[in-house]
């Protein structure tokens, strides 16, 4: 079979991040750019001759092609084996198990994650480690380095692989072993929920509706929630994956989950409701006409998570990303064990996990995970609520109600203004930033200044640090306001404004959010000059 050296010239592209390369399904499709992305990544990462890979993807449009492409790229790069989802689909935490299940030398997940997908959305790809995790950021500074240089790419010119059979293949003197996407996933929840316990709470006549927005989690939710637990047939909508998502947008959020959230505040509405996104490693829970914010279910679950048989020893630890609630640290503080602080993205928490520092840890972007994947996982936070409502027999609103009472209500919002002009993100950025030593002390409205810093993080487990990771600004009386630019949009600057407002009286704790979050909204665009700079008055989503 013909191994081709293609010459080319470097990309010189966007340096990946925890969530890999994200671009336009349009510029992956350029002539050579995946090849030269995917011939990076092999170099970056010293070779995958002798060495075994998991490769899937979330569906949207261009994953077969590009499945294919990575196939034939590897089989020319002298990989040993290829493990591939049936359909060219993996969940992004089925795949992390997969990986870590193997024992492969990594894995290649192609997704944009909760971003839209079609001919005119995007596409991603990125490359996780041996332990499942998203790459180091030593492993993709070196991808990105290569893509600078690079000048030729490696590939077979070979028939497609049969990706819609199950069993072995091989392709020129590679291996191919198509797998069920589903089955490996499904055996490790057994290992962590109970499953005959969900069964007794749906054959009692609890009713759920799962939204899988027409991404991943489709055919996992129909065959677990559906198949192994005995769900209902039609608690698991949009089921099916699409290449443009039903051209929907694959976020859980209130926003683009609409149909599910009219469904949850009817007068009919099921007793729990969920869904997950693009790659599957996010969630939303919604109770019976109660949104449950994802920093609440962080902390709920740390506080009832012994309730499933995984945890039933208890916690190692929790950790949380900055930006999320402080809901979950007065959880851990309550139990006794640690909770660290990190910034965002997952390979943070994968440092943790590896450490046996932690078990839980979760972001306010909906992504939920512990220490069974290195990722963060949507259907596994579903399952574990299930277990707990099982088991405690009580409803989404009562077990929330329970857990403010407890250790207070951290009431939170987060404000996307998305699309801003990059220059004028970066101003108002800059502009707060330098005035960050003269802040504490300043009253604006109703508030004080208590603190006002950049974040920076020093790992407890490697020691490297990183600075830069958002600013917040801290109030008397347990407000809380914290600024990032985000980066996993393909245009534009998307800025993030989160808003926390503590409250433990126990005649507050239903109070209106929108209301309680007035003072400190005011306060926090009032201090960063928002409006003035970006010329953006209304946020695109609030969640």
């Amino acid at each position: 079979m013909p191994m081709h050296t293609v010459r080319t010239t470097p990309i010189d592209g966007q340096k990946p991040g925890t969530s890999g390369l994200r671009k336009k399904t349009a510029v992956f499709r350029r002539p050579h750019f995946l090849e030269n992305y995917v011939q990076a990544i092999f170099d970056g990462i010293g070779g995958v001759a002798g060495k075994t890979l998991v490769i899937g993807g979330d569906g949207r449009f261009f994953n077969d092609a590009a499945t294919q492409i990575i196939l034939r790229m590897a089989s020319a790069n002298g990989a040993a084996k290829c493990i591939v989802g049936q359909g060219g689909i993996l969940s992004t935490p089925a795949a992390s198990h997969l990986i870590r299940l193997r024992k492969a030398d990594g894995g290649l997940i192609l997704s944009a994650s909760h971003n839209p997908g079609g001919p005119d959305a995007d596409f991603g790809l990125k490359y996780n480690g041996p332990n499942g995790g998203p790459a180091s950021e030593a492993v993709t500074d070196k991808i990105y380095e290569r893509t600078k240089t690079l000048d030729l790419y490696n590939i077979c010119a070979a028939d497609d692989v049969d990706l819609g059979t199950v069993g072995a293949q091989s392709l020129a003197d590679m291996a191919v072993e198509i797998v069920d996407p589903v089955a490996d996933y499904a055996d490790l929840m057994q290992t962590i929920v109970d499953f005959d316990k969900i069964r007794d709470l749906f054959s009692s006549g609890f009713t759920m509706c799962f939204d899988a927005m027409h991404a991943v989690t489709g055919p996992y939710a129909h065959a677990i929630l559906e198949g192994m637990l005995g769900a209902p047939k039609g608690s698991v909508i949009n089921g099916t994956p699409s290449p443009d998502f039903g051209k929907g947008h694959p976020d859980p959020n209130p926003i683009w989950a609409k149909e599910l959230m009219d469904k949850m505040y009817a007068a009919d509405a099921p007793d729990f409701g969920a869904a997950s996104d693009g790659d599957g490693d996010r969630n939303m829970i919604v109770g019976r006409g109660a949104y449950v914010t994802p920093s609440d279910s962080l902390a709920l679950l740390t506080a009832q998570a012994h309730l499933a048989p995984g945890y039933s020893a208890g916690l190692a630890g929790v950790a949380r990303s900055m930006p999320t609630s402080r809901a979950v640290d007065r959880v851990a503080e309550s139990l006794g064990i640690a909770c660290f602080e990190t910034p965002t993205g997952w390979k943070f928490f994968g440092n943790l996990l590896d450490a046996g520092k932690v078990t839980l840890c979760g972001e306010e972007s909906a992504g939920t995970g512990s220490d069974h994947v290195r990722e963060k996982d949507g259907l596994w936070a579903v399952l574990l609520w299930l277990n707990i409502l099982a088991e405690t027999k009580k409803s989404v609103s009562a077990l929330m109600a329970d857990l403010w009472a407890a250790h207070g209500r951290c009431y939170y919002s987060r404000l996307d203004f998305e699309d801003v002009d990059s220059a004028r993100a970066s101003t108002m950025i800059d502009g707060l930033r330098a005035r960050l030593p003269d802040l504490g002390g300043t009253t604006v409205g109703a508030l004080t200044v208590k603190t006002a810093d950049e974040f920076a993080y020093l790992d407890p487990v490697d020691g490297a640090t990183s600075a830069g990771q958002g600013i917040r600004i801290v109030f008397e009386g347990g407000a809380r306001a914290v600024f990032r630019l985000s980066g996993t949009g393909t245009q534009g600057a998307t800025i993030r404004l989160y808003l926390e407002q503590l409250e433990t009286d126990p005649d507050r704790l239903q109070d209106d959010p929108e209301r309680v979050l007035t003072d400190v909204r005011e306060a926090a665009l009032a201090l960063s000059d928002l409006t003035a700079i970006t010329g953006r008055d209304t946020p695109d989503v609030i969640t």
